[in-house]
């Protein structure tokens, strides 16, 4: 196997990873669904003994007040959606098709601009984490795509 196949691969692994854990959000939220979510916030902050007045576990019971039952469905389904184009996304990489190779290098980039915002006003480790994968793919996926076109039938054997 090629070290390009190799690493397409990789970023197979990465994108069903997205799409199988997007999944289990979606089956989880639509478990949410009909039930009281604000008793279950206050449940959740009282489980992990925070202050239900202080600012952060206020917000999370206040949002989990205002969920619906079709909001919680609307969620659900656009975790699905994503979830399949994820996984349609890390088949087609794991067979080298260039379609994927292009969405992935596309799909990648579009978060770069959000992801820098996201470190300079509301710098985290995860964040940060995510910026450096993400940059790595689209360079990864540049060169593959550049590699591609010097030499169209190196990828698939």
């Amino acid at each position: 196997m090629t070290t390009i196949k190799k690493g397409l691969r990789a970023v197979a692994v990465l994108e069903a990873s997205k799409g199988i854990m997007s999944l289990l959000i979606a089956f989880g939220i639509h478990t949410l669904a009909g039930h009281n979510l604000r008793h279950l916030a206050e449940l959740i902050v009282s489980r992990l003994h925070l202050n239900p007045a202080s600012h952060l576990p206020s917000v999370f019971i206040d949002a989990a007040s205002g969920l619906t039952d079709v909001k919680i469905m609307l969620f659900a389904i656009g975790a699905v959606v994503y979830s399949i184009i994820r996984l349609v996304e890390a088949y087609g990489l794991w067979r080298a098709q260039m379609w994927t190779e292009w969405f992935a290098l596309v799909s990648g980039a579009i978060y770069i601009p959000f992801e820098l915002y996201e470190m300079i006003f509301r710098t985290s480790i995860l964040g940060f984490t995510a910026f450096i994968i993400n940059i790595i793919v689209v360079g990864y996926m540049t060169s593959v795509i550049l590699d591609r076109k010097k030499s169209p039938l190196t990828i698939n054997k």
